[in-house]
């Protein structure tokens, strides 16, 4: 049986995810503000929605791909919003990375409106998306997390579910920790290699299989090596999750030293005005007062 998916966002992120669904034969419907991004879906296949609403009245599952509690929020509950037309028992399937406790409030309100409600956030980025092959932390209930693989299972090649609601954004935020470390270090391994003459392109060749290896290295070194900023994931995305890293940490009083440091190196690309540009580009934090701003 063919699904019925309504996508909302079509960004980087979303787009990925919508291709990778059309690709395996799910119908879709989509639905984001900017119409350049929706003709991208509907050229392979999608149905363009007018609204969040009109996207999900005739969905079985709703896939959220947003950058903000807030804009999660208003999607679903707002004015034109998700829980406005969806039919009793349709699955909210929430792969934005928002943080824990909106969610559980978002799962709570969804359930009183007839609705299923899975936090799904996710880790591999839009490649892996268009692979099917995600990595994908779950909070929720159980029934619904066994429905919910009718469609994720096209998305993911592991696909866990860690809790009740919450219990998957709080997952990914422990993740970002690992990620926003790593990246920093990446960079910093590979200013170091340039200026001893060592070519960084071929280090991620030299570790594969040992303990320093990782898919960031594989994915990163040569392109930071490269200068290669190609979006595949913002430094303002990780800055938002890495604020909420530090909530989450304030809350059950954990001292985390090491990502009070990254998470400021992070904002001083927001300070610069550079938040948009691909994690690759925290190379520039390291390429000294000698090569001018970071700009």
């Amino acid at each position: 049986m063919t699904n019925k998916v309504a996508l909302i966002g079509a960004g980087v992120m979303g787009g990925a995810i919508g291709t990778r669904l059309l690709e395996t034969g799910n119908s879709l419907a989509v639905s984001d503000p900017s119409e350049e991004k929706v003709a991208v879906l509907t050229a392979l296949g999608a149905t363009a929605a007018t609204s969040a609403a009109d996207a999900a009245a005739d969905a079985d599952f709703v896939i959220l791909s947003l950058n903000a509690s807030k804009v999660v929020e208003h999607v679903v509950f707002g004015e034109n919003g998700v829980s406005s037309t969806a039919k009793n028992g349709t699955m909210i399937i929430d792969m934005s990375s928002i943080d824990p406790v909106s969610t559980q409030s978002f799962a709570a309100k969804a359930k009183e409106a007839g609705l299923r409600w899975l936090d799904c956030p996710l880790s591999g980025g839009a490649p892996k998306a268009v692979l099917g092959t995600l990595a994908v932390m779950v909070g929720g209930d159980e029934t619904d997390f066994e429905d919910s693989k009718a469609v994720m299972n096209h998305l993911c090649s592991n696909y866990t579910l860690m809790g009740p609601s919450g219990a998957g954004q709080t997952t990914k935020l422990i993740n970002q920790v690992l990620c926003a470390l790593n990246f920093v270090a990446i960079a910093e391994a590979t200013r170091l290699a340039q200026d001893a003459g060592v070519d960084a392109s071929k280090i991620p060749e030299a570790l594969a299989g040992g303990r320093a290896d990782s898919a960031i290295l594989q994915e990163y070194m040569a392109k930071m090596a490269a200068n290669d900023y190609s979006p595949t994931g913002r430094i303002d995305n990780m800055v938002k999750d890495l604020n909420g890293v530090q909530d989450l940490a304030r809350a059950t009083q954990t001292s985390m030293p090491l990502t009070a440091v990254c998470a400021e190196i992070h904002r001083v690309f927001m300070t610069a005005g550079l938040g948009g540009l691909d994690n690759a580009a925290l190379m520039k934090f390291y390429e000294g007062p000698s090569k001018g701003d970071l700009s």
